[in-house]
């Protein structure tokens, strides 16, 4: 069974822990009184505890951590040339949702790398050893590297395959360019990145989020090939697939 961590742990646990805390208190305001308008007031005021809690308990088993969504990931390899690569780089692997995801496009015989910062603090239980032992499951073998994807710890040009799932909205504004410009980097001189995000730009954006991502693509050196938009089946705007080239 996969397990690819509980997002945003602490703080919805913490709001957990509050509403327990708010039950607790009516419990003992009801052992304690049989004042009818002091039971009305206490209700009243935890009440907006207890929909917070409820509300964050629901999230975080929404998505259960064990479930993928596959069929965006197959979106995105539909767009890529995964059956003849040999190199692969998936940079903000996390807990390997994403791989898991790709394994059915990827060859036996490919060598995939597994790039996060691994922050623990954000997804409960994220480190490389999760991530390997997601993607093992899904049956590829991922080498998992801890590191920032505005400082690539790879050779240049050692990537046929790049790509990013759901990664480059979640860095700061500042350092998209950065970011894409490595992933540049260490793409081959044939190589193709490809990129399935949320629709999502940065605060102060005018731009679409499916233009802003082209360009900042665009501009990292990249041709783009493909801009195509996922339906997404829990609701909500698209998810957005670009996929480009390495440009000479």
């Amino acid at each position: 069974m996969y397990y690819f961590g509980l997002y945003h742990w602490r703080s919805r646990l913490w709001r957990l822990v509050v509403g327990v805390g708010a039950l607790l208190a009516v419990g003992v305001v009801r052992r304690t009184t049989s004042s009818g308008p002091v039971r009305a007031l206490t209700a009243v005021l935890v009440l907006p505890l207890l929909t917070r809690a409820g509300r964050a308990g629901a999230k975080l088993l929404r998505p259960p951590p064990w479930a993928l969504e596959r069929y965006k990931y197959d979106a995105l390899a539909a767009e890529l040339p995964l059956e003849g690569a040999s190199r692969v780089l998936d940079v903000g692997c996390g807990t390997g949702r994403s791989l898991v995801g790709l394994a059915p496009h990827l060859p036996e015989n490919a060598s995939v790398v597994g790039l996060d910062v691994f922050d623990s603090r954000v997804i409960l239980g994220n480190a490389p050893l999760l991530a390997r032992r997601n993607a093992r499951e899904a049956g590829i073998d991922v080498t998992p590297i801890r590191g920032d994807a505005a400082r690539l710890p790879l050779a240049t040009g050692s990537q046929e395959v790049v790509t990013a799932c759901r990664v480059l909205h979640d860095l700061p504004a500042e350092d998209h360019g950065c970011a894409l410009s490595e992933i540049r980097r260490v793409c081959a001189s044939d190589g193709v990145f490809g990129v399935l995000e949320l629709p999502i730009t940065p605060d102060g954006v005018d731009s679409d989020s499916e233009t802003y991502w082209c360009e900042r693509v665009d501009e990292a050196g990249f041709t783009v090939e493909t801009v195509r938009r996922v339906e997404r089946r829990r609701g909500g705007e698209p998810y957005i697939v670009i996929v480009g080239r390495s440009a000479d």
